[in-house]
């Protein structure tokens, strides 16, 4: 709640400054106040999509329990109006060493505890109110240093408050992620506040502050920015610890790029694990029985010019370029960073046989949704080697428009074949993909192939026991007409763990478990979800 009685001229501050200038310090101090609060709010969203999944749902969470916080904390502040300086001064101390320090202290639950959610909510709450509490608290300070009517004053407090929000907003993607990271980010925003906060009580209303009130702000803020500048100095060390908690002793590269984390752990091909953004996406124990499912079926037939979305890895790229018919391969990926590592990495690369030095291989840097609405010419195979359909980024690439625009590059008797993750463990969203596909105007057949760990194919699952229980691996081959039974092409290469029986089999295996009625998922209906 905002008090919008106009203070009397006894109640005016006792500023160092004329009237209009201590106005518009105030009107600063909101503006990046502001800038600082919505950081943390898209800090927790993006560092919960990461550590959780479902942006979606984790979006959803933060906001609201962050709005509803809010309100609660301007209940609170009504007690503080009338010490509206120290009380501000208190709430950015106090803001500053939460937020600052939200994402260490989201990451450390997520590497030690194994759940982070809890600590979402957590602090999307007690910054809520933090946040809150700043308005009324503001608005009582801007009308003592300037009187000025009720209305006046509360389009000036919410100018600044909104303006600031936009260059926070902007700031986040653009500025504080490329050049700081979320950890060190989150601690230079905290830091940012605290000194702005503590600059405006301790230097526009010092006179209006007791002795004791003073030492108090100045204690707390140098307490707060200390904390903030030790974590700074120590994030290294902390990323390191948890990231082996995370991924074990083990961990060979990690790179942050604009995408997604990337981590390499093991040391020759055979012990090889990738993981994107803390999920295991390769595992060199059994990575070629699922790239074998994955491929091969799709190959029976003509299979000249082969398109490859996602698998920046190589390792689809390998299994493609072992048939002597193949004249071209395009692989689409969106993180440059990934197929770099599986162009240079020694045991990525040869774990994909030097898929990359082959002349055949070409890459294609770019969104494969909108790279296929520029794309001109059609395709034999077109192989979709994606992450688990999921409320995430890559959605729109297991929706009815993208198999529509799949569709249309698959050149006449052409095949695609999508991983759309385990049948098991999610089959709304395998069935959902399938039901996708046909919406897309192809043809399907699904199948499943079992696997000794779930790797790759595990989804939401994170880096941790539960993630190498065994698990099975759904595809879908897909045609403009009817798609023949599964089987490989005459003159398929010798493959390591995949036979003609096994393959009769798969489809029969995914059938028996077929869920009915499933709807489409599409561009404005996404229909997929974290399912437990």
């Amino acid at each position: 709640m905002i008090d919008q009685q106009v203070p009397l001229r006894g109640d005016a501050a006792r500023l160092p400054v004329r009237p209009r200038t201590g106005r518009f310090l105030v009107l600063a101090a909101v503006f990046i106040c502001a800038a600082c609060g919505l950081v943390y709010e898209l800090e927790l969203v993006a560092l919960a999509s990461y550590l959780i999944g479902d942006s979606v749902t984790q979006a959803s969470v933060v906001l609201s329990v962050m709005v509803f916080a809010m309100g609660i904390g301007s209940l609170l502040a009504k007690r503080l109006r009338n010490r509206p300086a120290v009380g501000f001064g208190l709430i950015e101390a106090a803001l500053a060493l939460v937020g600052g320090s939200s994402a260490l202290v989201l990451y450390a639950s997520f590497a030690w505890l194994g759940e982070s959610r809890y600590a979402l909510v957590g602090f999307s709450l007690t910054i809520g109110v933090l946040i809150g509490a700043e308005i009324p608290l503001l608005m009582t300070l801007i009308q003592r240093v300037d009187r000025q009517d009720a209305g006046g004053a509360v389009a000036d407090l919410f100018a600044a408050d909104y303006v600031g929000a936009l260059v926070g907003g902007l700031a986040f993607p653009f500025l504080l992620l490329p050049m700081y990271g979320q950890l060190t980010g989150a601690l230079f925003t905290g830091a940012v506040n605290a000194a702005a906060g503590g600059a405006l009580v301790l230097w526009l209303f010092r006179r209006d502050l007791s002795s004791r009130a003073r030492w108090l702000l100045v204690l707390a803020n140098v307490t707060v920015i200390a904390l903030l500048a030790t974590a700074t100095v120590l994030v290294d060390d902390f990323e390191r610890a948890a990231r082996r908690a995370v991924y074990g002793d083990r961990v060979r590269v990690a790179v942050q790029t604009e995408v997604q984390e990337v981590v390499l752990t093991g040391e020759g091909r055979e012990s090889l694990d990738l993981y994107l953004d803390g999920r295991l996406r390769v595992s060199a124990r059994d990575e070629h029985r699922f790239h074998e499912a994955l491929v091969h079926p799709a190959m029976r037939g003509r299979h000249g010019r082969v398109l490859i979305l996602g698998g920046g890895d190589g390792l689809a790229a390998r299994e493609v370029l072992r048939y002597e018919g193949v004249r071209a391969v395009t692989v689409v990926e969106l993180d440059p960073a990934v197929t770099r590592l599986a162009r240079t990495d020694p045991a990525l690369s040869a774990l994909n046989g030097h898929a990359y030095e082959d002349p055949r291989l070409r890459t294609v840097g770019g969104d494969a949704f909108d790279w296929l609405r520029a794309a001109r010419g059609s395709y034999d195979v077109v192989v979709s080697d994606l992450p688990d359909p999921g409320i995430t980024a890559s959605t729109k690439l297991y929706s009815a428009e993208f198999y529509g625009l799949v569709g249309e590059a698959i050149a006449p008797g052409g095949r695609l074949v999508v991983h759309a993750g385990p049948v098991g463990v999610r089959p709304r969203s395998f069935w959902t993909a399938e039901a996708s596909v046909r919406a897309g105007g192809l043809a399907t057949r699904p199948y499943r192939v079992s696997g000794r760990l779930s790797g790759f194919a595990a989804g939401p699952d994170r880096v941790t026991d539960r993630a190498r229980e065994p698990r099975d691996w759904g595809f879908v081959l897909a045609s403009r007409r009817t798609v023949p039974p599964l089987a490989l092409d005459p003159g398929a290469p010798e493959l390591r763990s995949l036979g003609e029986g096994e393959l009769r089999k798969a489809s029969m295996a995914a059938e028996r478990v077929r869920m009915r009625g499933q709807a489409p998922s599409t561009l404005v209906h996404p229909r997929y979800w974290e399912e437990p």
